[in-house]
């Protein structure tokens, strides 16, 4: 079967947040990044995801607030398209097909209708090559446009985003690349640049790393290799640029930022700390330290008020203008490396794998925010090159959540191995896991492969190690309490075991040993069966699962993927396929292998019973998958086809060697998003305030079928609107009131009469009209006869449904009305 169009391979949750600068909304209130293929929205005091804004199909690269409105954003991506959002409500207003891979977005409030992207530059030889250009935004009122009218601004720039910076005015942008300065002035429509040399005579490393232009003065920052900060003046004229140095960063400066006042320049670098630099007092500056990580980006709020600095650890702080934090949002942790398998907490449906330095950090998928971190070594980390220190190598949980296993490793010369095996129980009381058992050496040699079994009557841990033997330790009441001991050491032939797995129900436990697999009976720790299919050793061993339990499958180095079968001890097929990795879904009999190609990763899923492939896609990542996980979903997944039923249940997870956290997304998932967000065409020129979105020519067709709720929806934003953005108070109690009297309690029949609908109980209704006539009677014979000489003018008669609307109008309560006028 081959690929459906159906699936495509996105970036969901786990994704970085430091890959761009984030932006702070003009109240201060929001903050956004980019995430993936998405733009998160988060609030800078609670520190919780307020939207989520999909549309993109690759990478998000650039994302600038709107200049001529300050509740929408501008968001570019590798897809080719620059879209534009109402982030306040998570609406995507309108789409720019630029049909160019757009790698960094700038916008400037004195350039309106434009913004800047930078893209290749197609014409020329070198495919790294990038150019920035001014992209013309038409004015229509489609949802969806082509944006083809381009203007080149400067050639051979670089693509990081922080390496431009538009200068006081808009009168110049400047951008910085390699060793080079380039300044392009609009008005001179000329390009200045100024060139360092790579070494001086010090030994300073002088390539450029970031870029930053003064608010309100002719002044432009640039940050170098060598921690090196260069204020640059004067370079409206080539030869009379001048430029002064300042120096505190040990190495490279990652990110500057001037305040919008320009009273301050913010650097940030390895350091993780930010270095506030007092703009014309020479060297005075302030420090904002021990931030945990180096800093990547910085941004200020446009009023000032806070701070944003992005840390290599995917973590942003955001902090107050007195140095205070206000809100840290905590992304997944990913080192260079993850060398635990990807688990799923079962209570919590978290993500656990490596995290800081001897950490493991339960990661929500869901609401792409981490829960907790939890510390396995104990032991302060120590950032220094070279030093050896404990590293978390093995994690595993058991099917309830209640155990944690964890190995950790310290080899400071390739004859000493210090090994510890740790079993932490989970404390209801504390929401965490807490240290039961810890056991030295566990193995005289690395472990390699560890497992949990599915028996919920006895708990049990199955270690392998590079001594030759498995282990399993089984968990016994103690007068101190319940710790875990050894109760078995097994070894077959005296070859090294490399990987175990136990059936679903905990039955059996299959060890591979070299080239041989073998089945053992976890009660008697009898030998049942081996089965031997050389060549090449076991790479990876899987069980069946639900109607397929009754296979074994197992992958080798020598490219072999074979299925036997536990009830006739024989093997059911084979295939020639390289796979990598092999992961079952817990939730179904699906099986998914990954299998290496020249360059890429392909990914095919299967069951055990059938080897014909259910769903197959051919380059799923460049690279090699490292890992990969199986997390169930809420719920089910409604509508899917033949293609995309493997993903009805739970969602495939995987980890690229470039640290990429992706996952598969069908189109009906897209299509539901689509659909359960509020899709509005708002016009350009007119801001979006709360009293627009109430009385907008958009909401006039809800009006029509949704009179009680517009009242209700009309009340909640008269409270919550600011006074000074309404329009007088006659206006709106007219508007109120009418709409209130506006009915459709009765239908006219084809000869003009009136009938009535029905209104709740007939009996009530006939209670009330005869109290009504009652009262009528009362008040007419109270009045008595008519004076002689004047004619009276007939009293109009009115129908039953008038004379009800008319004391449903008499009983309700307008007091609030009467504060709304005197406030």
């Amino acid at each position: 079967m081959v690929a459906s169009a159906e699936v495509r391979v996105a970036r969901c949750g786990g994704s970085r947040i430091n890959f761009i600068e984030p932006i702070i909304t003009l109240d201060s209130r929001f903050l956004l990044c980019a995430s993936g293929d998405a733009v998160h929205v988060y609030s800078t005091s609670t520190e919780e995801r307020v939207h989520v804004l999909q549309g993109h199909v690759d990478l998000v690269t650039g994302l600038r607030l709107n200049s001529s409105n300050h509740l929408q954003v501008y968001s570019c991506s590798l897809d080719g398209t620059v879209k534009l959002w109402d982030f306040t409500d998570g609406i995507l207003i309108k789409t720019y097909i630029v049909g160019h891979k757009i790698f960094s977005l700038y916008v400037s409030k004195f350039h309106e209708g434009t913004v800047f992207i930078i893209l290749p530059m197609e014409s020329s030889a070198n495919t790294e090559a990038f150019q920035l250009v001014a992209l013309h935004l038409p004015k229509t009122t489609g949802p969806e446009v082509e944006a083809r009218d381009i203007l080149s601004v400067l050639r051979d720039v670089s693509p990081i985003p922080k390496a431009t910076s538009f200068g006081r005015g808009g009168e110049f942008v400047a951008s910085a690349s390699g060793l080079q300065l380039s300044v392009y002035f609009f008005r001179k429509q000329k390009t200045y640049r100024f060139s360092l040399k790579a070494n001086d005579k010090k030994g300073a490393r002088n390539r450029f790393t970031c870029v930053a232009s003064h608010p309100n003065d002719d002044c432009i920052a640039t940050g170098h290799e060598d921690g090196k900060i260069r204020l640059w003046r004067n370079f409206s004229q080539k030869k009379e640029y001048t430029y002064s140095t300042e120096h505190w960063h040990h190495s490279a400066v990652n990110a500057l930022h001037f305040t919008p006042e320009g009273t301050e320049l913010l650097s940030g670098g390895v350091e993780s700390v930010l270095v506030l630099w007092r703009y014309g007092a020479g060297s005075k500056k302030d420090f904002v330290p021990r931030l945990g990580s180096a800093i990547e980006h910085i941004s200020v709020s446009p009023d000032g008020s806070l701070y944003c600095t992005s840390h290599k650890d995917n973590k942003i702080v955001v902090m107050k203008s007195s140095r205070d934090i206000s809100a840290i949002i905590q992304g997944l942790v990913k080192g260079e490396t993850i060398r635990t398998d990807l688990l799923i907490d079962p209570r919590t449906k978290a993500l656990v794998c490596n995290g800081k330095p001897g950490h493991l950090q339960f990661f929500s998928l869901r609401h792409d925010k981490q829960l907790y971190n939890l510390d396995i070594v104990q032991q302060e980390y120590i950032h220094e090159a070279g030093l050896h220190q404990c590293e978390v190598t093995k994690a595993a949980i058991d099917a309830q959540g209640s155990w944690l296993a964890t190995v950790e490793e310290r080899q400071e010369n390739p004859e000493e191995l210090d090994i510890i095996l740790k079993l932490w129980a989970y404390d209801e009381s504390t929401q965490s896991f807490h240290l039961n058992t810890s056991i030295s050496m566990a193995h005289e040699g690395q472990i390699s492969a560890m497992c949990f079994s599915g028996d919920a009557e006895a708990t049990m841990l199955v270690t392998t190690g590079r001594d030759g033997h498995f282990k399993a330790w089984l968990l016994a009441d103690h007068p101190d309490g319940a710790s875990w001991s050894c109760d078995y050491v097994g070894s077959y032939h005296r070859r090294e075991p490399t990987r175990c797995c136990f059936s679903a129900d905990g039955s059996l436990l299959a060890v591979g040993f070299g080239e041989v697999v073998t089945v053992w009976s976890p009660s008697t720790w009898e030998l049942l069966v081996t089965f031997s299919q050389p060549p090449g050793d076991i790479r990876d061993l899987c069980f069946g699962r639900l109607s397929c339990s009754k296979y074994l499958l197992g992958t080798t180095t020598k490219n072999l993927l074979c299925c036997w079968n536990l009830l006739t001890c024989s093997l059911e097929w084979s295939s020639t396929v390289d796979v990598i990795l092999l992961q079952p879904d817990p939730l179904s009999e699906n099986m998914a292998a990954f299998s290496r190609a020249s360059g890429s990763t392909d990914l095919f899923v299967f069951k055990p019973s059938e080897p014909r492939p259910l769903f197959s896609q051919k380059a799923v990542c460049s690279g090699t998958v490292r890992r990969a996980v199986f997390a169930p979903r809420e719920e089910v997944l409604e509508g899917c086809d033949e293609s995309t039923q493997w993903l009805s249940c739970s969602r495939l997870y995987f980890l690229t060697e470039h640290m990429e956290l992706m996952t598969f997304s069908t189109k009906s998932e897209e299509d539901q998003i689509i659909a359960s967000s509020k899709q509005l065409v708002i016009d350009d020129s007119v801001a979006v305030t709360p009293f627009y979105l109430l009385l907008g020519k958009h909401r006039k067709s809800q009006r029509e079928t949704q009179d009680s709720l517009i009242v209700k929806h009309f009340v909640l934003q008269l409270l919550h609107t600011p006074a000074h953005v309404l329009p007088s108070a006659s206006f709106l109690c007219n508007m109120f009131v009418n709409s209130l009297l506006i009915s459709n309690l009765f239908v006219f029949r084809e000869d003009g009469r009136c009938r009535e609908e029905e209104m709740g109980s007939e009996e009530e209704e006939e209670a009330e009209e005869q109290e009504s006539e009652g009262e009528m009677e009362a008040s007419v014979s109270a009045q008595g006869p008519a004076v002689q000489g004047f004619q009276t003018e007939p009293t109009p008669q009115l129908s039953k449904a008038q004379e009800r609307e008319l004391r449903k109008l008499q009983k309700a309560d307008f007091s609030w009305l009467s504060s709304l006028l005197d406030s």
